[in-house]
């Protein structure tokens, strides 16, 4: 039996100079829980997921945009976050970019942005572009916005919106009367009355 052994090597790729801009991790279709001071608080869902260790400081990628639940403490989930793209830096705070909307079914509350900035540890968002927020009861907008968590207390800057007015006309569809005046309006002095007189004409003139 005659054996022979190739020389020929494998395909092997190039090596990677600068590793922070090579993903660690590329992982797709995830579901992830994420936990709060031990307590399971939030849900990723996020078609791409790409981890980056060597960068400073070291970030997470979500290309394809990403879907997040957060639950309250008997597990109920009770606000949505989505995005277009998104961004973890060092596992706390978020950037995200493109269609981010909130929707806090607690509130009914509603926020809508091109940018959103998510400290997790300060327990903010806080963003430089425009903002919409829908409340039950009235719709603000603005520049610049920053609030908590629970979209409780916010502020906006060069802020402008709508909120409906009380109506105060009377249950009853009655028309109020105006008030009689005529007692505060002095009476007029009655015209004149011409006088006709006589002449009597002499002969001749």
């Amino acid at each position: 039996m005659a054996m022979a052994c190739g020389n020929e090597k494998p395909p092997q790729a190039e090596s990677v100079g600068l590793r922070d801009s090579a993903a660690m991790m590329t992982t797709y279709g995830v579901s992830k829980l994420i936990s709060d001071s031990g307590l399971m608080r939030y849900k990723l869902v996020a078609e791409e997921w790409q981890m980056f260790d060597r960068t400073m400081p070291p970030r997470q990628y979500f290309p394809k945009g990403i879907f997040l639940e957060r639950y309250d403490d008997r597990f109920r989930v009770n606000m949505h976050i989505t995005a277009d793209t998104a961004w973890c830096y060092d596992q706390a705070l978020w950037e995200l970019r493109g269609r981010v909307f909130i929707q806090d079914d607690e509130k009914q509350t509603t926020f809508a942005t091109e940018e959103l900035f998510w400290d997790m540890r300060a327990h903010r968002f806080y963003s430089n572009k425009y903002m919409r927020i829908r409340l039950p009861d009235r719709e603000l907008e603005g520049d610049r916005f920053t609030s908590d968590e629970q979209l409780t207390r916010y502020h906006i800057s060069q802020s402008k919106g709508f909120m409906p007015m009380a109506d105060n006309e009377p249950e009853t569809g009655e028309t109020q009367q105006p008030e009689d005046t005529s007692a505060q309006i002095a009476p007029l002095r009655p015209a004149p009355v011409p006088v006709r007189r006589s002449v009597r004409l002499q002969p001749g003139a």
